[in-house]
């Protein structure tokens, strides 16, 4: 079983940096894809961006030249910096562990809220 705790969300303005960080603890040589979600207010929750374990990335289009997914593996931490961040950007954001791009579930982190505005 892998458990993910996240950190780093926050206010921020539109145009600003946020870095979040997600730590995977327990069975972590089963994590084969790691996945950043978010969800807004009245929305479902929508793939932002992935790695998987050879550290191929895809990002979806809302946030490709913005946001970055990147990996430490001797904190066993994965990262999502996002810049020039925008109002639409608001939301809930999480980690998921998954074993293969064919899981559907995996683990969860528990969510850090993002707020962009003025």
């Amino acid at each position: 079983q892998v458990q993910l705790t996240e950190s780093g969300g926050g206010l921020v303005q539109p145009g600003e940096s946020l870095r979040l960080s997600c730590t995977a603890s327990g069975r972590i040589f089963e994590i084969g894809v790691m996945g950043w979600y978010r969800q807004a207010p009245g929305k479902q929750r929508e793939l932002v961006g992935d790695m998987n374990r050879r550290g191929t990335i895809a990002y979806a289009h809302s946030v490709k030249g913005r946001f970055t997914i990147s990996r430490d593996n001797a904190k066993n931490t994965w990262y999502l910096q996002m810049n020039s961040l925008k109002p639409e950007d608001t939301a809930v954001y999480y980690c998921n562990a998954r074993k293969t791009y064919f899981d559907s579930s995996g683990a969860w982190g528990q969510g850090t809220q993002v707020t962009v505005s003025s």
